[in-house]
């Protein structure tokens, strides 16, 4: 390479990492400045939002978090909503899937109606269910004809607001699930055809197989959306009743802002973002395993 090229590759390499360099200090200052602060804070024993010395707390924070007793019904209500909603969302979303899929009239329009849960905001889905699950003059009880109150004990709560949660976020899993579906070729329906398959054999046989991929993506994104789920949460039930529909996002929320343990809070923190990346890891390998399978 001569001089002349040498200084211009030179050059172009300053010029880009000049334009980079606005972008790095906004991520550092969103996304990894907090990170690292939120690190230090937990290992600290900081119970005020005022800046000041706090006693150096190491792990004990960590090791709070499992002896502490209120800890493990909270962690239940969550691996409970992240399996049922995360389970519901995938089968429903992979049936919205296939009819979207299938040779229907006005199906653009089909689309456009099933993708509108989704860009609903969540909290205003989470006022909408709770107004549709008011005791008094909601909608449910008024097709009904009771005076239940949905909201009213703890594990009929929990089930009520993933009935909320997987009405909004199921049009996103089918939308994930039908761009894998249009991947498959015509040509191998067809096939299926010709060696006498019925549907739902060629359904498990070359449409779940090739599916694979997408459903892990699924699984990825929507277990960790659900794990972290805090408001949906924060606006249909507040945590409640009897504590019945607290999540590990939501007592983090409230041992840090509402009890001011912002160390323990940082603790919890840190501990959930553990946790999902050890999900994703488990899901992306069984998904490697599959394709170092040829499956």
């Amino acid at each position: 390479m001569s001089r002349t090229r040498q200084v211009v590759v030179k050059g172009e390499g300053k010029f880009a990492l000049f334009l980079l360099l606005p972008a790095a200090l906004v991520v550092f200052g969103v996304v990894l400045y907090p990170v690292i602060r939120t690190l230090l804070i937990s290992l600290y024993k900081v119970d005020s939002a005022m800046p000041g010395s706090y006693p150096f707390a190491g792990l004990s924070n960590y090791t709070k978090v499992f002896s502490d007793p209120s800890f493990y019904p909270v962690l239940g209500h969550t691996a409970y909503f992240t399996l049922v909603s995360t389970a519901i969302e995938l089968v429903l979303g992979l049936g919205v899937a296939l009819l979207l899929n299938a040779p229907l009239r006005f199906r653009w329009l089909w689309r456009s109606l099933v993708v509108l849960p989704w860009a609903l905001p969540t909290i205003v889905n989470g006022a909408l269910w709770r107004w549709i699950y008011n005791g008094q003059y909601g909608v449910l009880n008024q097709i009904l004809g009771t005076d239940t109150q949905w909201l009213g004990s703890p594990f009929l709560a929990l089930n009520m607001v993933i009935v909320a949660d997987v009405w909004k976020n199921t049009s996103i899993v089918a939308f994930f699930l039908l761009a894998g579906l249009q991947t498959i070729p015509a040509e191998l329906h067809e096939a299926a055809v010709v060696d006498g398959a019925s549907k739902l054999r060629t359904f498990w046989s070359v449409v779940v197989p090739l599916l694979k991929p997408s459903i892990a993506v699924v699984l990825v994104l929507r277990t960790i959306e659900a794990f972290k789920v805090f408001d949906i949460i924060y606006v249909m039930t507040g945590g409640g009743p009897a504590s019945g529909t607290q999540t590990v996002a939501f007592y983090t929320y409230l041992q840090a802002f509402s009890n001011q343990l912002f160390g323990y809070g940082a603790a919890l923190a840190y501990l959930i973002v553990i946790a999902v990346g050890a999900l994703a890891m488990f899901y992306l390998r069984i998904l490697r395993q599959n394709q170092l399978a040829g499956v």
